[in-house]
């Protein structure tokens, strides 16, 4: 769901410059922990470089990380990420968030590039590729972890998302990380 590529322009916050030497000298070390150190690390630099380039997005720049900017769409994506399976509606999304239908509806369409119905689907079956790949979960279980009453209906969807049907999808993803 990231750009395909970032970049983050000059390390002169001094902070980012100490956090440079840490993980060099971290990976140079190999004291006990080192790999945990740097995991961790790592992480805090991926959410920096995140914040920066949220950051520097250009005003008209339209997604889900140019709509974290926004207060308002910021919290519907929140909630929309947090609990994928919960049987969101516009009106239980604007209620969440203390907005109207009407400016829910048309602020995350103009920051994030499309409805949030919409964006709620493609998330629903970003998070149930990720369990297909990632688990030996039972189709069923996967569908309901999306936010599907019904294996026929998480498969449907499923298919017409991504042009295979969940168990074809799992193998086929298996069988190219093998």
């Amino acid at each position: 769901a990231l750009p395909p590529r970032m970049h983050m322009r000059g390390m002169s916050n001094p902070w980012l410059s100490s956090f440079i030497r840490q993980v060099t000298e971290e990976s140079r070390l190999g004291r006990p922990g080192a790999d945990t150190v740097l995991t961790r690390m790592a992480e805090l630099m991926f959410i920096e470089l995140l914040r920066r380039y949220l950051a520097d997005l250009p005003p008209g720049q339209t997604g889900w990380l140019a709509g974290l900017r926004d207060e308002l769409v910021g919290q519907v994506l929140t909630l929309l990420h947090a609990r994928p399976a919960h049987p969101w509606t516009l009106p239980a999304l604007a209620r969440e968030v203390a907005s109207s239908r009407s400016n829910v509806a048309k602020r995350f369409t103009e920051l994030v590039g499309q409805p949030p119905m919409q964006y709620l689907t493609q998330w629903r079956m970003q998070v149930a590729a990720n369990l297909l790949t990632q688990s030996s979960m039972k189709i069923a279980a996967i569908g309901a972890a999306a936010g599907y009453d019904s294996e026929a209906a998480f498969s449907r969807a499923f298919k017409k998302a991504t042009g295979l049907a969940p168990g074809a999808w799992r193998q086929a993803r298996r069988t190219s990380l093998a």
